[in-house]
């Protein structure tokens, strides 16, 4: 399972978020492979389907159902 947070440089949530994430996959005895992705530009934040400091994503798609059908990204 491919886990892939998506952030600013410096979102506050972000450091929580990945322990989170970890800490999930490690309570579950989830095997994932993570990767974190920091966006700067527009052009990033569109490929990386960023919505908000930090997206979730697991195996592409956003965890929040509601955010799967969003078509504004952006860095700020």
């Amino acid at each position: 399972m491919q886990v892939k947070v998506v952030s600013l440089e410096k979102c506050g949530a972000t450091t929580p978020t990945i322990d989170l994430v970890k800490e999930a996959a490690k309570e579950m005895d989830i095997a994932i492979d993570f990767m974190h992705v920091i966006v700067t530009t527009a052009e990033e934040a569109k490929a990386q389907r960023h919505i908000g400091s930090p997206t979730v994503q697991i195996n592409g798609r956003d965890i929040d159902p509601g955010a799967r059908d969003v078509a504004q990204f952006g860095v700020t």
